[in-house]
């Protein structure tokens, strides 16, 4: 490979360091941003449990959701492997033609989460049916060499076994020996098959080995992770390759893809993508599964960590405009959780109903301070007769008997809250244009944000909802009631009593609406005879009257009270969260932090590192004053600060001997010092380097118009 940069080298990277165990000081340093660290090992204990839940959770979910796709694909490696291992007429058939079985998997464009799709699905197969995958990334896999050798390295390092862990060392020591071919996979594979045979044969009684859940003769599955990515030369060759010896090894494909099934037939051509035999397998949308994981993880009373309007809006939005990867949002949701506790000294009080008495008890007089600053808890106090308020604020005990009842009120407002949230998105997510929105987290935005009985798009709602039929009204009631019986609140058994009322009055009006029918239908035979002047006149001036009073039927006035109804349940139950008392405690709402966090700034973030290297640093000795430099800053600092003093095009020479100036500016002479040639050649280098850095951080490129010059790309102070 060329380069064009400004100078060339030998750059060395250090191994990977394993992670270190977390130290004792780990939640002692959980406190030190409140200077509070009394209740810190217990507000890190419970953040910890708190997203070990929310992460099995997710796990749990992940695995309902990809089973579908999982049963599909083991019931397509089962059809090819059978044909195998029967030699039936359709595997004679594809023999004859060379065909290889082939699962076009498309998974989307949220290419960072493939990795956890593949991950379960070779854990899955590996489990379940054969110990031979080899999964392949085309950046591992440049031409048809490096494939083959990944291929059999993997599948090789498959075949030891927890009882041959002894012989491993021989094992690795044959498979560097083998040489790279199709031929010689065959005949390991049919060693490896044979061997299993003979050892299952001889030892019948004794106990089962994970191999054992394996198939007999099971297949080998390549998985070629981005199907996109890999140059159609290497495809091509592997394809055909394999093709030949399709009768006498089971291999299946897998491709994973992320914009089209398509991509095969644009990469490959017709006389390479006619040897494969494609089946399409299309996996979950990932705002489908952003759904689910919103309904699992906010929507529920089952955690007491609650994600504030703002701060939901954030992830929802870096999902939906920058990578729709469902695994970032759960990173994301869990930074969340670990600010909230490190930085709210009284999330300690985030935590169960069960634990909830026992940690209010236990609060000591500064935690008890700090509840009574809650700006929510001030307008609370603020609200009551003068004797509670001094109570309040001055008796700790009662405070604490306080706290608990609002906590306790606040957890019975999330279980309320999601029911009647519920309830209100089974009416607007079927109106024209969708006002409130599509999916449920659109609403739940909406209500988080501000009191959403107040906003055009709900007026609009009510006025669309106000036109539906009576079909549409039942089904709706009828989901509403479900909802409802399934909530674990008990206030809302008078709610389900007048719903299902609503319903007695529908079905009664279906009643008499027959009866209307065939009172219509005689008054229509009587009016026939009555064809004279006088009495088609007088029925034209009633149809004029009745359109001029424009009474309402009754399905229309109930109509009306069964969307009033609903509207007196959202203003009662759906109230923001931020206008609870002590909802501080178990909301995160500090969207900047988050922010900051996840939407990087990299030129301000680079442009502060290089030019006040002693906030990352930690070393007052490197603090310049005003537009100074120091000379024991690092040389790309110096290089840099330097570098904004030029204009388009700096001399090389020039900015050499300025760096040189302030390198030596606090230099003393010493005897024991190199020589001024060996210094010069010294600072020559270090400067050199720096520029070079300084090119791979884009500041500077090299300039076609001088040779001793660079171009600046960069312009003002920043």
């Amino acid at each position: 490979m060329s380069t064009c940069s400004v100078s060339k080298g030998c750059f060395v990277f250090k191994p990977s360091v394993k992670k270190r165990k977390l130290s004792e000081r780990t939640a002692y340093d959980f406190g030190i941003r409140n200077d509070n660290s009394e209740d810190a090992e217990l507000r890190f204990a419970t953040c910890q449990s708190l997203w070990n839940q929310i992460k099995s959770e997710t796990e749990k979910v992940q695995e309902d959701l990809n089973k579908q796709l999982l049963d599909n694909l083991v019931s397509f490696l089962s059809r090819s492997h059978s044909e195998f291992q029967e030699k039936t007429t359709e595997w004679t058939c594809r023999m004859k033609f060379r065909e290889i079985p082939t699962a076009a998997l498309v998974l989307g464009v949220n290419v960072t989460d493939h990795d956890l799709t593949f991950r379960s699905l070779s854990d899955f197969l590996q489990n379940n049916i054969t110990p031979y995958i080899a999964s392949l990334e085309a950046k591992d896999c440049p031409g048809i060499k490096n494939l083959m050798q990944k291929l059999m390295g993997q599948l090789m390092n498959c075949y030891v076994d927890v009882d041959s862990l002894e012989d491993e060392d021989s094992v690795q020591v044959s498979q560097n020996r083998i040489r790279c071919s199709m031929s010689s996979l065959i005949k390991w594979y049919e060693s490896v098959t044979k061997k299993t045979d003979s050892e299952t044969s001889e030892t019948p009684n004794k106990k089962r080995t994970s191999s054992s859940t394996h198939w007999q003769s099971p297949p080998l599955v390549v998985v070629f992770k981005d199907m996109e990515s890999f140059t159609t030369k290497v495809l091509q060759d592997f394809i055909v390759i394999s093709s030949q010896h399709i009768h006498e090894l089971p291999l299946v494909l897998i491709f994973g893809i992320a914009t089209s099934p398509m991509i095969i037939h644009r990469l490959l051509p017709h006389s390479v993508s006619s040897l494969l035999c494609i089946e399409l397998f299309q996996s979950l949308s990932c705002k489908d599964h952003l759904s689910t994981i919103i309904d699992k993880l906010l929507l529920t009373t089952q955690f007491p960590f609650k994600l504030g309007g703002k701060v939901l809006q954030v992830l929802i939005n870096i999902f939906l405009y920058h990578d729709f990867s469902v695994q970032n949002f759960i990173k994301g949701f869990q930074l969340c959780i670990v600010e909230h506790f490190y930085s709210q000294p009284l999330s300690v009080l985030c935590c169960q109903l069960v634990d909830l008495q026992k940690r209010v008890n236990s609060l000591s007089h500064d935690q008890c301070e700090n509840i009574r600053r809650l700006p929510s808890f001030r307008r609370y106090v603020e609200k009551q007769e003068s004797g509670k308020q001094v109570a309040l604020l001055t008796t700790d005990n009662f405070l604490k008997e306080e706290t608990q009842k609002l906590l306790e009120d606040l957890h019975v407002y999330h279980e309320n809250y999601v029911s009647v949230l519920r309830c209100l998105h089974v009416f607007t997510s079927s109106l024209p244009k969708y006002p409130l929105g599509k999916q449920i987290r659109e609403l739940h935005c909406a209500c988080l944000e501000n009191q959403v009985w107040e906003t055009e798009e709900y007026e609009s709602s009510l006025q669309l909802a106000r036109m539906l039929n009576k079909s549409d009204l039942v089904t709706m009631l009828q989901q509403c009631v479900e909802i409802l019986l399934s909530s674990s609140g008990k206030e809302f058994d008078n709610t389900v009593e007048n719903l299902k009322k609503f319903l007695t009055q529908f079905q009664n009006l279906e009643a008499e609406a027959f009866q209307e029918q065939d009172v219509s239908v005689s008054s229509q035979k009587e009016l026939q005879k009555k064809t004279d002047l006088y009495h088609l006149q007088k029925t034209l001036l009633e149809l004029k009257e009745s359109r001029r009073s424009k009474k309402l039927t009754k399905f229309e006035m109930l109509r009306f009270e069964v969307v009033d109804y609903i509207d007196s349940l959202v203003r009662k139950y759906l109230v923001p969260a931020d206008h609870r008392t002590l909802h501080e405690i178990l909301y995160f709402n500090t969207a900047a932090v988050l922010r900051g966090h996840l939407n990087a700034a990299p030129r301000t973030a680079l442009h502060t590192a290089l030019n006040n290297p002693h906030w990352y640093l930690k070393n007052q000795a490197l603090k310049c004053d005003g537009g100074s430099i120091s000379n024991k800053a690092p040389d790309i600092c110096i290089v840099y600060k330097l570098h904004l003093e030029c204009g388009r095009l700096i001399n090389l020479v020039d900015w050499l001997e300025a760096f040189s100036t302030v390198v030596m500016a606090g230099e003393e002479p010493n005897a024991n010092t190199a020589s001024s040639d060996q210094m010069d050649d010294i600072i020559h280098a270090r400067f050199i380097r720096a520029v070079s850095e300084l090119e791979l951080l884009g500041f500077i490129k090299p300039s076609k118009q001088k040779t001793d010059h660079v171009a600046r790309l960069t312009w003002g102070g920043c």
